[in-house]
């Protein structure tokens, strides 16, 4: 008996798995660049977000910058100065885009920030410093770690934790 002509063979369907697993291969890489490198644009407007808010919140509410970033989320209507309501409630948890952002008042100088180091002394006065940092979520190898501050210049390291000493953002 004749098989019938229809259809494809299994050496036919094996080479056309085996081309799509070839193009994913090749694909598959720049796929994840590309989830990287927006996670770090991500990251950069995100701080870039919050030392803009500081500036508002600073001169709206004239009693300094914010003590924390939940400070500057917030929807109480109308807003005040625990529930500013300049940034949106993701960036205010402190997790975006695969990067864990920690805001520190008060710290003078400035150091990098791994997520432990706790805000400095205010002495009951306004808040007139304070530092953002922006760290990767899956640490080294994930992604630049990044640093902003009262100052509103944007550095980077793309090993450690970044800090003031470090190179500002396309420098």
């Amino acid at each position: 008996m004749r098989a019938s002509g229809r259809g494809f063979s299994l050496i036919e369907l094996l080479i056309v798995v085996a081309i799509i697993l070839i193009i994913a291969a090749i694909a598959i890489p720049d796929l994840l660049k590309s989830r990287t490198a927006a996670n770090q644009a991500s990251a950069v407007q995100s701080i870039r977000t919050i030392v803009t808010s500081e500036v508002s919140y600073a001169s709206t509410y004239t009693i300094g910058y914010s003590s924390t970033l939940a400070q500057l989320d917030g929807n109480s209507v109308p807003s005040d100065s625990n529930s500013a309501g300049l940034i949106d409630s993701v960036l205010g948890s402190g997790i975006k885009s695969s990067y864990n952002f920690y805001y520190i008042p008060c710290v003078d100088p400035g150091v990098p920030n791994d997520g432990t180091l706790a805000p400095g002394p205010c002495g009951g006065s306004p808040i007139t410093i304070y530092e953002i940092s922006a760290n990767p979520s899956g640490g080294t190898g994930f992604g630049n770690y990044y640093f902003g501050d009262n100052s509103g210049v944007i550095r980077q390291n793309s090993d450690t934790p970044a800090g003031p000493a470090d190179a500002p953002l396309g420098g």
